[in-house]
């Protein structure tokens, strides 16, 4: 595996443990270390990292706070 696709996978602890669990990752990135681009975005679906996740999870919060509130006024 290349000096650079360590040090990225170094860089936070969720590419390791995700490697660790997946460990077909290891031949890939070993044989074709372009497709950490790949890599990053399976684990960012994974760990549900990308911007669409965030946004979704922002919704869900408002909508039971919205939920909270209007019981209370009940």
């Amino acid at each position: 595996m290349s000096l650079d696709v360590q040090y990225l996978l170094k860089s936070q602890e969720q590419y390791l443990t995700y490697l660790r669990s997946h460990s077909y990752w290891y031949k890939e990135l070993n044989r074709n270390p372009s497709s950490v681009q790949s890599f990053l975005e399976e684990v960012r679906a994974f760990y549900k990292l990308r911007t669409s996740d965030r946004i979704e999870k922002a919704i869900e919060t408002v909508e039971f706070l919205e939920s909270v509130f209007s019981t209370m006024q009940s």
